[in-house]
């Protein structure tokens, strides 16, 4: 069954049912306590991207703390600071096949920077931690995205689940993917580049209060605090949580003294990648910097043609899809916007029309394969890279591929 019957059938059945019980869960944080709560006691470990954006701009100030301190003990300061780069991948689902050919192309091509800041959303909340720790985990990532199947992300449940459970599949298999690749020794190497300013930073949607969370998986590595490897793994989890189809994720957090739970889901429900929040005014620093921003949306931007049949559930899966593609296309386009206007070098990498390679379903062994080396192929052939998302700033006549 795919992503989207999944979710159909969540919508037919609960039209249908009432009354049912459902899985237990904690008490929720209260409305007004949102953001005081904390995972592990860790005061940074995560932001409310649409809360006050002091908090991160904090972090920001200390980053560049750690960052000038590892410089020093190299030797004497450069006369200017050196140039910054961030890398944004988005959700996509198998589509982030796309997204791990490109990185592990741009390894071969020999000038793929160091990233002072990586984030993070759904299958790009995967490929996250192993662009952020470089080269060293390339086989890592390729292996994930070549030998996925899935019956390794997930397990269909019966339709009954719309009444009885709390989502249409399974994801039990995934959790054991993650805890295969996201180990100790991964979140010890996370620490560590935290250490010298870096930044990683992960989205998920926390549902009770529909607000979009920014997890700051570095300052939760570098503390040190027993369950934060678990609290990594299930953030890892939830990011990719679409919601209906796949299980949520309870996440422990603390207040008062008081023990709550907060239920969070794929960081796509709000927006599908993000650089930074747009409150955050990068113009605005004193600090004269080059800046570039690299931006993987692993999903193509123009429109998936198919005719419809007349049939309720291809209707409504036409729409779901199509609400989808609109969302990242606007994720792309605030991206680009603010970058502008921040004076941030801006590169986006996409699915273009050129790659056809058929799907026989979801997580497809053999298309992901062919997405992997269209990937490679991108960046090695120097196509990967465009200054500005399709049908802005295009040559007259000239049209985006």
């Amino acid at each position: 069954m795919s992503i989207h019957r999944l979710l159909l059938a969540v919508a037919l059945v609960c039209l249908v049912g009432t009354g049912c019980s459902i899985p237990d869960r904690g008490e929720a944080v209260p409305r007004a306590d949102t953001a005081r709560a904390m995972p592990l006691g860790i005061p940074n470990a995560r932001f409310y991207a649409d809360g006050d954006p002091k908090l991160m701009v904090d972090e920001g100030l200390q980053s560049g703390l750690r960052e000038a301190a590892a410089l020093r003990a190299q030797g004497p300061l450069p006369t200017k600071p050196p140039p910054a780069y961030f890398l944004a991948v988005s959700g996509g689902g198998d589509n982030g096949a796309f997204g791990a050919g490109l990185l592990n192309g741009w390894t071969a091509v020999g000038n793929r920077p160091t990233f002072k800041m990586v984030t993070g959303v759904s299958t790009g909340a995967l490929i996250a931690p192993f662009a952020f720790l470089g080269s060293d985990y390339d086989a890592q990532l390729r292996e994930v995205y070549t030998t996925m199947t899935p019956d390794k992300v997930y397990r269909a449940r019966g339709i009954t689940a719309a009444l009885f459970d709390d989502a249409m599949a399974d994801t039990g298999p995934l959790a054991e993917v993650i805890a295969k690749y996201a180990d100790q020794k991964l979140l010890d190497a996370i620490a560590v580049e935290y250490g010298k300013g870096r930044l990683l930073m992960i989205g998920t949607t926390d549902l009770d209060a529909q607000r979009p969370v920014i997890w700051n998986i570095g300052a939760i590595a570098a503390s040190g605090k027993p369950g934060s490897l678990e609290l990594f793994r299930k953030i890892l989890r939830a990011s990719a949580a679409i919601p209906g189809a796949f299980q949520p994720v309870l996440i422990d957090v603390e207040l008062d003294g008081k023990k709550y739970q907060e239920l969070h889901v794929d960081g796509g429900a709000i927006a599908q990648l993000f650089l930074y929040p747009p409150s955050i005014d990068m113009s605005a620093a004193n600090i004269k910097r080059e800046r570039y921003a690299y931006i993987i949306r692993n999903a193509r931007l123009d429109p998936d043609y198919a005719m419809a049949e007349r049939r309720t559930i291809t209707i409504a899966g036409r729409a779901i899809s199509t609400m989808l593609a609109a969302s990242g296309v606007n994720d792309v386009l605030r991206t680009y916007f603010v970058s502008q206007r921040d004076k941030v070098d801006y590169n986006l990498a996409y699915i273009g029309r050129d790659f056809d390679a058929p799907k026989k379903g979801e997580f497809d062994q053999a298309y992901m394969n062919a997405l992997y080396e269209y990937g490679v192929r991108e960046i090695v052939e120097g196509r990967a890279w465009h200054k500005h998302p399709p049908g802005l700033g295009s040559p007259a006549g000239v049209p985006s591929r």
